[in-house]
């Protein structure tokens, strides 16, 4: 079963702009080797919307290639037209993503009809287990809870991805979850509560830098050892913070490279981050050597 902690994996670049293997491959091998439950590629902190569909095609390929079964791997597969997200579903799966993630639409926002329809048609042809993906601050809709009452009984949507930081519509959600419908944090400063009212761990920012931590608490959560988990979370709260100081991927990948990473800059329309920013998250960063 998909569980514990899975990276939102960086898309790492070369100094000409174009995606670097040779350290994809190392982090692959990175997050294998430090406890890292799963993999999610093609998402919002992989840069997902900047890259061609040739270029996702191929990082789909090289990815199944070397994770190769060791963890499940998640593909974000989304897009505000259903049936370009259909196809790319069905692409994914059949070259051997264990998950899709499919985000709501964006932009172009549907009604209630409309997105059950939407993850319906997806799931119905998906060749692998469906996540739904719930991000209202990216796509400016939620799914209600009456569309995750409908989806929930869907056989090939194994659950949602629930990063509307809000606990209280998670709540709502959970009254949904069991072996057929799951739930996973969107969010890494609220794991602890996340999986407390029945998360099974969290797709999380914070495990590209620290992936062993990430993978704790989800542990502890998991075994009961709730105090334990929330003390880890606490020393972690403002780092993780920090990392949204500036619009996502843009801190996580200078926390990276500050720690020898090295995956390289951004693409447009994302840029550097501010001097000011990122003193204040590196200050973080020499901070939690001590203390972790």
């Amino acid at each position: 079963m998909l569980k514990g902690s899975i990276v939102a994996l960086v898309t790492p670049f070369n100094s000409d702009g174009s995606v670097n293997y040779e350290k994809f491959r190392e982090l692959f091998e990175f997050h294998i080797s430090n406890g890292t439950n799963g993999i999610c590629i093609l998402g919002t902190t992989g840069e997902a919307s900047t890259l061609s569909f040739e270029e996702e095609e191929k990082i789909v390929e090289f990815a199944v290639k070397v994770v190769n079964k060791r963890v499940p791997l998640i593909v974000g597969s989304g897009s505000n037209e259903t049936e370009k997200a259909l196809k790319m579903s069905v692409k994914y799966s059949l070259m051997g993503a264990d998950y899709v993630l499919v985000i709501t639409p964006y932009y172009n926002k549907t009604n209630e009809s409309g997105l059950i329809k939407h993850f319906t048609m997806i799931a119905d042809n998906a060749k692998c287990p469906v996540i739904m993906y719930n991000v209202p601050s990216r796509t400016g809709m939620s799914i209600s809870i009456h569309a995750i009452e409908v989806l929930s009984k869907h056989p090939n949507i194994w659950g949602i991805k629930e990063a509307s930081g809000n606990i209280s519509y998670s709540m709502k959600v959970a009254k949904y979850l069991g072996d057929d419908f799951h739930m996973l944090s969107g969010n890494d400063d609220i794991i602890v509560p996340m999986m407390s009212i029945g998360a099974v761990g969290v797709i999380s920012v914070l495990a590209n830098s620290h992936p062993k931590e990430t993978s704790e608490i989800c542990r502890l959560m998991s075994m009961g050892k709730y105090n334990e988990a929330n003390l880890l979370q606490l020393k972690l709260l403002n780092y993780i913070n920090d990392l949204f100081i500036e619009v996502n991927p843009i801190p996580i990948k200078e926390a990276m490279n500050y720690m020898g990473f090295n995956v390289g800059g951004y693409r447009m329309p994302l840029d550097y981050m501010s001097d000011s920013n990122k003193k204040i998250l590196c200050a973080e960063i020499d901070r939690l050597k001590e203390i972790l």
